[in-house]
């Protein structure tokens, strides 16, 4: 009898049919990537970007292919700011915590000025969306939360102190939730990429190793065993998994999508 029942519920898997989804960043980069394959999989999206242009440039582009999209300029370290677009929203379904920043750094060449950002977006950002989700989700019966994490919060990477940080406590944090909302039937789960080739990476490399870009650019690929760097759809069609009726079994876990960094490495 499963065997049939199998077979019978075998179309439209990872469908995201009717869902409402809030994607924080989602204006550029892995969020892009999330935003597009979520619509395309059928969630009404909500993009939430600090850059009102490119969050329109992907809304504008779901929409022209038949979805649904709404666009929210937003800080994510800023708690009433967030406050206001959540009560904006309404129902939610699904909620990626993309948004955040980058710092190179040891601890003793950070600044404290560089370690309260990294923490307001990395940390404030990713609390200040879950303050305002989750009593929505408690309400509707549940929801989903991928939170994004990084290589950065299991392996010491060099010259990446505040960031690892902010990294560690988003691991933290998805544990945590995944616990105390279990019975609410809201699922939490993070990933953690390795090096994504986004457009961060392009204009970090232009600013930091001018004339030397292709250079560093396959040096810091060979960092993962697998020779290369993750692309942005790579990243988001995990978190579809995740986020769908098909991981149902799934809370309070990490992903590596590190192209065998942390375990093939020596």
């Amino acid at each position: 009898m499963l065997c049939k029942e199998i077979l019978l519920n075998s179309t439209n898997m990872f469908s995201l049919s009717n869902k409402r989804a809030v994607i924080t960043g989602g204006g550029s980069g892995i969020g892009k990537a999330v935003s597009l394959v979520f619509a395309r999989e059928g969630a009404l999206v909500n993009i939430i970007d600090l850059n009102k242009e490119q969050g329109k440039e992907v809304a504008d582009v779901i929409i022209e292919n038949g979805g649904k999209a709404f666009v929210h300029t937003c800080d994510v370290s800023n708690q009433k700011e967030v406050s206001d677009v959540f009560k904006h929203v309404g129902k939610i379904d699904v909620l990626i915590n993309n948004a955040g920043i980058a710092h190179v750094g040891k601890a003793h060449d950070t600044s404290e000025k560089d370690f309260d950002r990294v923490f307001e977006v990395n940390v404030k950002g990713i609390y200040n969306c879950l303050h305002e989700a989750i009593p929505v989700m408690k309400i509707n019966g549940g929801g989903v939360i991928l939170n994004m994490c990084s290589i950065a919060a299991h392996s010491g990477l060099p010259d990446r102190f505040a960031y690892s940080m902010s990294k560690g406590a988003v691991y933290a944090m998805t544990l945590s939730v995944a616990k105390d909302y279990i019975s609410d039937g809201i699922r939490c789960n993070c990933i953690s990429p390795a090096r994504v080739h986004t457009p961060f990476v392009d204009n970090f490399l232009a600013k930091n190793y001018a004339g030397k870009e292709k250079e560093i650019f396959e040096k810091l690929s060979k960092t993962q065993p697998l020779g290369r760097m993750a692309k942005p759809e790579e990243v988001a069609h995990l978190i579809l998994y995740l986020c769908s009726d098909e991981a149902s079994f799934i809370t309070g876990c990490d992903y590596p999508i590190d192209g065998g960094f942390l375990k093939l490495n020596n």
